[in-house]
């Protein structure tokens, strides 16, 4: 057997690189063919998660603004309560109202000011009463444009347009009033209010901070 390994030791030599080269070639082979797999799998999957996320993305709603209602009254042409949205301006809550009549005065309202939920914009009448100086809202929603303590409704002089804007008083009200100014003359005070037929007390507590003589 030795002698058979020194006689063919060249033929062993050769077999045995033979089959290393063989498993080299395999080794490599295999290898080479299995890791572009691997890396198209992971970019697929990237590409899957990217494509989920853009999907989950575009189902979300945007944002809508907030709902709020504001009451708008005095010198408007269509006063009443109106929808806003979060972000919107005096101004553009009183262009939906159709804008301000001959007699507003401008001067008393900062346009410009957002509007809150529950707000009162009140547009007094040029040269109305209780008025010294323009009006800013103080940030209160439950605060007038022009603030209705500052700005009322002098009921000695106020037409039947004006005095409409008062709560409870409507427009048959509001021809007493006038006729009780012609008949007995001017109100000498408030509280005379009562005398009008329809004006009782729970009426009178929402008008009082709301009129001057």
């Amino acid at each position: 057997m030795k002698d058979w390994l020194i006689e063919h030791k060249i033929s062993v030599l050769l077999g045995a690189l033979i089959v290393l080269g063989g498993i080299y070639y395999f080794y490599v082979s295999d290898s080479a063919t299995t890791s572009p797999v691997n890396t198209l799998s992971l970019d697929e999957k990237v590409q899957e998660d990217e494509k989920e996320k853009g999907s989950i993305q575009s189902n979300k709603q945007p944002e809508l603004p907030e709902k709020i209602m504001v009451d708008v009254k005095g010198q408007i042409k269509q006063p009443g309560v109106y929808q806003a949205n979060t972000g919107e301006r005096v101004i553009d809550v009183i262009s939906r109202a159709g804008g301000l009549t001959d007699k507003a005065d401008q001067g008393m309202v900062n346009f410009a000011e957002h509007v809150k939920d529950e707000m009162i914009i009140y547009i007094p009448a040029k040269g109305e009463a209780g008025i010294s100086s323009p009006i800013t809202s103080s940030g209160n929603p439950s605060l007038s444009v022009g603030s209705q303590k500052e700005a009322k409704i002098n009921i000695n002089k106020a037409d039947e347009t004006e005095l409409q804007n008062l709560p409870g008083i409507g427009p048959a009200k509001a021809a007493a009033i006038i006729e009780y100014r012609n008949t007995s003359g001017p109100f000498k005070a408030v509280e005379d209010l009562k005398s009008i037929s329809g004006i009782g007390d729970k009426t009178f507590e929402k008008l009082k901070d709301l009129i001057a003589i």
